[in-house]
């Protein structure tokens, strides 16, 4: 792992594969450890040059203030642009996961030279808070259940990885695999601040961005080949907004796993390497 300095930032990064292969660049949500080890892995081993990294406020790149953010979605969505450029002067494909999705889409239509290729995983077409009329929004018993629960000490790894576990039981996702993932973000974070290491473990910050204007509507300005992978079983997102995403985006290949939720399941990780490999 190293960090790279872009757009007056230093973000963490890891890199997998030859640095001379075609570039993947995978933006974490909002900490790289969002990708699962074996797909960088299987990625790499078909001849690309995977780094994922951190977002700002996560992981091992910069910190601010966790509570007002003086960057946008749009902010982030350059850093991405620049990150690209200074691992390889070639467009690269960049693929976003969850919140990081969102900044992927802002990033190819706002800087459509820095990119050839498109991955959005588990993701949707509009920003936090409220969803279009024409677009699924969260379960919401699975939410009550999800953000009614007591949170930890966050600042005690064992109960932070716990209560990661028992929220991805909670979204039908593999909680051995969860709590294994939150233990290790949790020994990433930079500082013993509770907020810091729940911020890395849920997002939170993402939350309290500036997130205008809306993409939405742009979605069919895309020009680059773009591949939509959505579990069948997110309560979260739902996959009505993956087919919404796959259906305004011109010519994009939608991906469901059909035994997939928020989290891609260590059996679809070669299916979904293969069908990023063909973009």
């Amino acid at each position: 792992m190293d960090i790279c300095d872009v757009n007056g930032v230093s973000l963490g990064v890891e890199e997998f594969g030859g640095a001379d292969a075609p570039l993947v660049l995978c933006l974490g949500a909002p900490t790289m450890l969002s990708w699962p080890d074996a797909l960088c892995v299987q990625l790499a081993a078909q001849g690309r040059h995977v780094v994922r990294c951190d977002l700002r406020d996560a992981g091992t790149s910069s910190h601010g203030d966790l509570e007002s953010p003086d960057y946008t979605l749009r902010d982030l969505a350059a850093d991405a642009a620049e990150l690209a450029r200074a691992f390889d002067g070639r467009p690269a494909h960049l693929a976003g996961i969850g919140i990081s999705g969102m900044v992927a889409q802002v990033a190819a239509l706002d800087h459509p030279d820095a990119f050839s290729a498109l991955t959005l995983i588990g993701t949707r077409p509009v920003a936090p808070g409220p969803v279009d009329d024409d677009l699924p929004d969260h379960d919401q018993a699975t939410m009550g259940s999800l953000f009614t629960r007591p949170q930890p000490d966050w600042s005690d790894g064992d109960e932070a990885a716990e209560f990661m576990a028992e929220g991805a039981r909670i979204l039908g996702d593999d909680p051995a695999e969860a709590r294994d993932v939150a233990a290790r973000i949790w020994e990433r974070t930079q500082d013993s601040n509770p907020e810091s290491h729940r911020a890395d473990q849920l997002g939170m910050v993402f939350s309290r961005l500036d997130c205008r204007p809306r993409w939405r509507e742009r979605l069919p300005q895309l020009r680059v080949p773009t591949l939509v992978v959505h579990g069948r079983r997110d309560p979260f997102f739902p996959v009505g907004n993956a087919e919404a995403l796959a259906r305004e985006i011109p010519g994009a290949r939608l991906l469901v796993l059909e035994n997939g939720s928020r989290a891609v399941p260590a059996a679809d990780v070669p299916e979904v390497v293969a069908a990023m490999s063909r973009l």
